[in-house]
């Protein structure tokens, strides 16, 4: 029993932090929803919310966040696996996760540059015959530089679990006669599922509230969760509607972290 409480004493520390900078902004969220501009307690927030407005908005935050989450694995996936057949595979790797280290700000003005008017895209565009093309203020640039900057959040996961596959499964496959496609639906794809899934994860879930990215490369043409919260509590100071999409917003964000993680769960058992 002295052992058990001598180990729980170092849990303190963890559960102050969770307490002070997780549970606690959530309920301070959560309690502003229930008020109005005035600080008069109402639940017309959550009926706001549930109008044709807010549900578009939703729809498209959701509609953009699977945009971005699915060309990140498209790229991301096959970029995983073809460092792990590098000889200097730990340098492929720093070079892919080196620019998350920049802040974000700085990679969206560098973006304005490079898809500006007078940048180099258009630059090459004219070179080759297609001429200048509006290429910042657009979806295209949206999704382009969301899933530039959400990359190494889906490579990592998705690398670790390349780097875990036993090889033995692979040439078992391959020595049956299994095609190299045959073998990475059924052998390898499957066995990097958990990798998979924890990567969209990590990206599906803070595209939906990007703001950031959609006023500075998008032009605010772009309307998402995450830009409604920032205009309710810095524009037009509503803090209790901003509040309510941000509840929202966690509780979506929840219950995609229990369904799969109970399919990661079920999957083990």
């Amino acid at each position: 029993m002295r052992n058990i409480s001598g180990k729980n004493i170092y849990l303190i520390p963890y559960a102050i932090y969770i307490l002070l900078f997780v549970v606690a902004p959530i309920a301070l969220v959560f309690y502003y929803s229930f008020f109005d501009m005035n600080q008069q307690f109402t639940i017309a927030n959550y009926e706001k919310f549930f109008t044709a407005t807010y549900l578009k908005m939703t729809l498209s935050s959701f509609w953009y966040a699977a945009l971005i989450t699915f060309f990140s694995l498209l790229v991301a996936y096959p970029a995983a696996y073809l460092i792990t057949k590098l000889k200097h595979r730990q340098l492929w790797l720093l070079l892919i996760i080196l620019p998350s280290w920049i802040n974000l700000l700085l990679k969206a003005y560098a973006f304005l540059g490079i898809f500006g008017t007078n940048g180099p895209t258009n630059a090459f565009l004219e070179t080759i015959g297609i001429g200048q093309q509006q290429l910042l203020f657009t979806d295209f640039s949206f999704v382009f530089v969301s899933v530039y900057i959400f990359i190494p959040f889906m490579l990592l996961p998705i690398y670790n679990a390349l780097e875990k596959l036993n090889p033995s499964f692979v040439y078992a496959s391959l020595d049956l006669g299994a095609s190299p496609w045959t073998t990475f639906k059924r052998v390898v794809f499957p066995l990097t599922i958990d990798g998979v899934k924890a990567g969209c994860l990590a990206v599906f879930i803070p595209s939906l509230s990007l703001f950031m990215i959609t006023r500075l490369i998008a032009g605010n043409r772009v309307i998402t969760l995450g830009t409604a919260i920032e205009q309710h509590f810095l524009v037009t100071q509503d803090w209790g509607m901003g509040s309510t999409i941000a509840v929202f917003l966690v509780i979506i964000m929840a219950i995609m972290m229990f369904v799969l993680g109970g399919q990661k769960v079920g999957a083990s058992k």
